[in-house]
């Protein structure tokens, strides 16, 4: 099993919001938006985790409603400037500081709350996420965000060479290349190895 993929989304970021950033890739050679509704997001947001496959469904049928299509397209929008400011990481240089005060005018405005639950004989505290409208979404997205632009190892957030996918590298000597060894990294065996084959003939010549 392909384990890149959950319920239709590709996670291969290893950080959220690197994931979510993900949610446009190319596929088939043409670029795809795996976000084009509410149901869609709804859907996203179980398969990373965020929302557990009752309260996903519940929310997906909300969200399909056409009154939730502007506010959708507000978190694409919010997805499109994240990804800028992650080609800045990667390039080695500081998030704008426009993006920073509009990081922290989310951040406010969404705060991420925890809250203290019954897990077993214990209790644990847990992110409380309960999303009523698709903005409430950016309270993750944000906390993120945040972390990667604050804790995150700059030079071990990159873009795949063989297609638009970002990660964090989590590897121990910090040498991963490509987004999954399952798609890129194997193509990129395959390609070599045809071309170690094309060589060969005129070696032996």
């Amino acid at each position: 099993m392909n384990t890149d993929w959950r319920n239709g989304f590709l996670f291969v970021g290893n950080q959220l919001v690197l994931d979510f950033v993900n949610t446009r890739p190319i596929i088939d050679g043409k670029l795809t938006e795996m976000l084009p509704d509410g149901g869609a997001f709804a859907r996203w947001l179980g398969a990373a985790g965020l929302l557990g496959e009752r309260g996903a469904a519940r929310v997906a049928q909300k969200w399909s409603a056409p009154s939730f299509a502007a506010a959708i397209e507000d978190l694409r929008e919010s997805r499109e400037n994240m990804r800028k400011v992650i080609f800045d990481l990667e390039a080695g240089e500081p998030p704008p500081a426009t993006f920073i005060k509009e990081l922290n005018r989310l951040l406010i405005y969404h705060p991420a709350v925890d809250q203290v639950v019954n897990a077993g004989p214990n209790l644990e505290r847990r992110r409380r996420f309960a999303p009523e409208t698709p903005a409430d979404a950016l309270a993750p997205l944000a906390d993120a965000m945040a972390d990667l632009v604050t804790t995150a190892d700059p030079s071990r957030i990159r873009k795949c060479p063989g297609c638009i996918l970002h990660f964090y590298d989590t590897s121990k000597k910090g040498t991963r290349m490509w987004c999954s060894m399952r798609m890129c990294g194997n193509r990129a065996k395959v390609a070599a190895f045809a071309e170690r084959q094309r060589a060969t003939p005129k070696e032996a010549e």
